[in-house]
């Protein structure tokens, strides 16, 4: 198929559209006089006498970041989260972060026991492919290899060739374009056509997308960098291409914040989740960071700038969860089998490329 060709038919395509609930806004816990200072000391007590290690996206609070650090475990994006809960010996694994990241640690190690602070936490993107509506669509397209964002549920995973993220997807489509292999990507829309501008690669896209990342606005985004013309941009790929356009460098969380690290601008207007601004100001600490726009204040966003499933993590239901071993990840065992061999790929393709590097 030539590109002419794909590029029409992407334009045609449209995902069957799914409804599903919206958190809104969730508010952060208020704690009384020093509950916060308490809470912290009893998660770090809980975590060494449960024999668990607490995994943190950095995009959760920072409060939970924090502990993850100062007790062994890591912060970081879905890919080495799912790495270091592979590696680490101890024997529960608390995921902080949104509920396809617990499974996907349950798939890794069906041996360990996983916990969340809630099960509440989603994905949009998640929600957004969901399988009994992928599946067949993956069924009528047999002649594509299917590759999925991280960001998806169990059963999907399953039915995929390949499991990427956004620090490995472009590496892993060009492996798969040189040889001739075509496409079939999910579920983000923006990445997906971010990858496909970059490689080359005849792909054909399912259209959810990540409500935080769609809400960036271009037009605004160009105005605060007029203000701030010393300013370099930074850019999830997740966010929509009129963004991605104006970005000085686009990459997964863990790229933006070596970015920030390495590049000599002072300042700095993020498009990402602000929860990764803890990690950049701990890796950059002479340096500003500012949130670039989104739908702003007052408007009918369910984001703006922070999801608000991520939100759903906190001290409490950390504790509660340490406590009473609530919150258990499952995943069935025959569709944990099907997803391993496409989780696994993408495991073993990062561990082959850093042995390469």
């Amino acid at each position: 198929m030539i590109m002419a060709e794909v590029t029409d038919k992407l334009s045609n395509f449209q995902a069957p559209e799914t409804a599903y609930p919206l958190p809104g806004s969730v508010p952060q816990p208020v704690y009384a006089p020093g509950e916060r200072r308490a809470l912290i000391a009893e998660i770090k007590t809980l975590l060494t006498t449960r024999d668990a290690v607490l995994v943190a996206h950095y995009y959760t609070d920072e409060d939970l970041q924090m502990i993850a650090d100062d007790t062994g475990g890591t912060v970081s994006d879905s890919l080495e989260m799912a790495r270091f809960g592979n590696q680490h010996p101890a024997s529960t694994l608390v995921v902080a972060g949104v509920r396809f990241m617990g499974e996907t640690a349950k798939i890794l190690n069906p041996e360990k026991r996983v916990l969340m602070p809630t099960l509440g936490a989603e994905c949009s993107l998640d929600l957004g492919c969901p399988p009994e509506r992928f599946i067949p669509f993956c069924d009528a397209h047999p002649g594509r290899t299917v590759v999925v964002y991280a960001n998806t549920c169990a059963a999907v995973k399953a039915r995929a060739d390949w499991v990427v993220t956004s620090s490995i997807a472009v590496d892993v489509v060009n492996h798969l374009k040189e040889q001739g292999e075509k496409i079939l990507w999910a579920p983000d829309r923006y990445l997906g056509n971010y990858v496909q501008r970059v490689t080359g690669a005849d792909m054909l896209l399912w259209q959810a997308s990540c409500i935080v990342h769609e809400r960036f606005k271009a037009e605004a985004l160009a105005n605060l960098a007029r203000h701030h013309p010393d300013a370099a941009i930074l850019v999830h790929p997740e966010s929509p291409e009129s963004v991605i356009s104006q970005a000085d460098v686009v990459g997964s969380t863990t790229q933006l914040i070596r970015a920030a690290q390495q590049l000599p601008n002072k300042r700095f207007i993020v498009a990402t989740d602000n929860g990764i601004f803890y990690k950049m100001k701990q890796a950059a600490p002479d340096k500003i960071f500012m949130e670039a726009p989104s739908a702003g204040e007052g408007a009918t966003c369910e984001s703006c700038a922070h999801c608000p499933w991520m939100a759903m993590n906190h001290l409490r239901n950390l504790r509660d969860v340490l406590k009473n071993g609530s919150n258990e990840i499952q995943v069935p065992e025959e569709i944990r089998i099907r997803a391993l061999r496409s989780t696994q790929r993408m495991v073993d393709f990062v561990n082959r490329k850093r042995n390469i590097d």
